[in-house]
């Protein structure tokens, strides 16, 4: 007589859940970290380079926070592309002819008031941005034109529009109360174009961080025959995007304009390049994918930082081009670098 047999049944072992880093781990493991710490250095070298120490002054970290407004805002909005592996080469004339169209605006409708005159040259400036996006969006999507050739293509021709407009001359007259309620003022010594840039910088970090449109910028840049396989509307999604690329380089373009009360014709060619070179620096990946947004601040503060202290060291604005330049290429061949180690890992 055999007895009965009884069999244990399986148990699931849960797996080993990997340890969550600590937060001093975290840190060192985070290009943003070292960036920022790169900029706390900088500041301290230039600031023991200058005359009489100046760059340490309040004056002096003021004037760097006004130029990091501009540049954060655009950096913001590039970084929000490329995270779908998606580029933008026309923010800087997309900024050229908002300012254009808004201050010409301002200048007709001053003698309503100040207010008045600063919220109509807003909106005309976020419509002129706008509109410049939907163009790049819709020939990126419709057309199936590379983002690179498409935008680089806009950027001659909206910075052509800009000078037709003006015949060639810098558009002046703004009113000068605007610089006074908005361009340059501040509290506690933290200029307002500082607050809306950080505001701009804040919302596209919980646009990455907790909203779907976020994700599903990110799954473009990972793959995106897998994010069409998964439902994802590509083309209103791409548009999208690029509007609000353009809706942030208009409202950069009020800033600029309500800063100087004037246009700059000649200058903001680099722009797209500084956004580009804020980006990358800090952790953003140019092939898609992944985003920094806490390094795209870090980012932007490391290339003011070198713009504003070779100048109060007395070196020649040539240099500046040449030290950005070098930072781009070393920052674009370490992100080379880390993109091809992750597919090798793959491919294991």
């Amino acid at each position: 007589m055999s007895l009965p047999v009884s069999v244990a049944k399986p148990v699931d072992v849960p797996e080993a859940i990997p340890p969550t880093p600590s937060l001093p781990r975290r840190l060192l493991s985070s290009t943003a970290s070292w960036v920022f710490v790169i900029d706390i250095f900088l500041v301290i070298l230039f600031g023991a380079l200058s005359v009489n120490h100046t760059f340490w002054t309040v004056a002096a970290l003021e004037v760097v926070a006004l130029d990091s407004t501009t540049a954060l805002i655009l950096a913001c909005g590039i970084a929000l592309l490329l995270g779908a592996g998606e580029i933008d080469l026309s923010v800087g004339a997309s900024l050229l002819l908002a300012s254009v169209f808004g201050g010409q605006v301002m200048i007709d409708v001053a003698s309503s008031g100040t207010l008045a005159t600063a919220l109509i040259g807003l909106l005309v400036c976020i419509a002129t941005g706008a509109g410049v996006g939907l163009f790049n969006g819709l020939v990126v999507t419709r057309f199936r034109v590379s983002s690179l050739i498409a935008t680089l293509a806009t950027l001659g021709i909206a910075t052509g529009i800009a000078n037709i407009v003006t015949n060639g001359t810098d558009v002046t007259g703004v009113p000068v109360a605007l610089q006074n309620d908005v361009g340059i003022r501040d509290f506690a010594h933290i200029p307002l174009p500082a607050f809306i840039a950080l505001a701009v910088w804040g919302m596209m970090w919980m646009v990455f961080r907790t909203t779907r449109f976020g994700l599903r910028m990110l799954a473009l840049g990972s793959s995106r025959s897998a994010a069409e396989r998964s439902g994802i509307r590509v083309r209103a999604q791409l548009v999208t995007a690029f509007v609000i690329v353009g809706v942030l380089a208009g409202l950069a373009g009020f800033i600029d304009l309500t800063r100087f009360a004037t246009t700059n014709l000649a200058g903001h060619q680099t722009d797209a390049l500084a956004a580009i070179t804020a980006c990358v620096i800090g952790g953003t990946s140019l092939f898609g994918g992944r985003v920094s947004i806490a390094g795209v601040l870090a980012g932007t503060l490391l290339a003011v930082l070198l713009e504003d202290g070779l100048v109060v060291v007395g070196l020649s604005p040539f240099y500046q081009l040449i030290a950005i330049g070098a930072v781009l290429i070393a920052a674009v061949a370490i992100d080379s670098q880390r993109s091809t180690g992750s597919l090798r890992l793959l491919r294991r």
